[in-house]
């Protein structure tokens, strides 16, 4: 039990990964909480930003309740499997994270906020899990589409960990990275606490404030 446990914290080689699949998973057309329609296209106006946070069930939700947010949707990336399967995710072979994907209104909602989101709805010092989830797909990660979002979420896990340690947290474990290539989780995973009421959610902050406006 504990060398599997360890396997799935520990992130697979490209070349250990499973073989993906030319198989795209289909978006349902519309958001199931807010009815906009769901595509990986960029509706005029809005910008887009992603994060891994642990289960993307709980974090999907988390983003959707905001002001501003247009569409959210889940799905995989930052690993190796083309098209992956979330049976695949789970066994740790895929490298991937549970991602959200979020569009916004800038004029509405900033960068800053969602990032303000992100640090306070959960624990970004537990490395390969969150809460009782283990596993790679579960690491905390920014996923920036560009320059000004890279340097906002530096900017802002700077001025998070001295809060952090006051608390006495350890170190931000979060990968910052450029965005990695997105594929789509399976349709019932989409807004799956909207259909799913009572559905499991173990994501949870550390109830750390984190500033708002830090970013670039």
């Amino acid at each position: 039990m504990m060398l599997f446990q360890r396997k799935k914290t520990e992130m697979v080689s490209k070349t250990d990964a499973v073989a993906g699949s030319s198989d795209v998973i289909a978006l349902p057309e519309t958001h199931f909480v807010n009815g906009n329609p769901m595509t990986l296209g960029l509706p005029d106006g809005m910008e887009q930003a992603m994060f891994g946070m642990g289960c993307f069930w709980g974090v999907e939700r988390m983003f959707w309740t905001l002001d501003g947010v247009y569409s959210t949707m889940v799905g995989y990336a930052g690993g190796y499997t083309e098209n992956a399967t979330y049976e695949q995710v789970c066994t740790g072979k895929t490298g991937h994270n549970e991602v959200v994907r979020v569009i916004y209104d800038p004029a509405v909602i900033s960068y800053d906020q969602l990032l303000q989101v992100f640090w306070e709805g959960h624990d970004p010092t537990m490395g390969m899990r969150q809460g009782n989830d283990m596993g790679t797909q579960y690491r905390s990660g920014i996923y920036a589409y560009t320059n000004a979002q890279q340097d906002a979420a530096q900017t802002s896990k700077v001025a998070f960990q001295p809060r952090l340690d006051t608390a006495g947290f350890g170190p931000i474990t979060t990968e910052i990275t450029d965005v990695p290539v997105f594929f789509v989780a399976e349709a019932y995973h989409q807004q799956y606490l909207a259909k799913n009421p009572a559905g499991y959610c173990g994501i949870g902050g550390t109830g750390v404030t984190c500033p708002i406006g830090v970013g670039a």
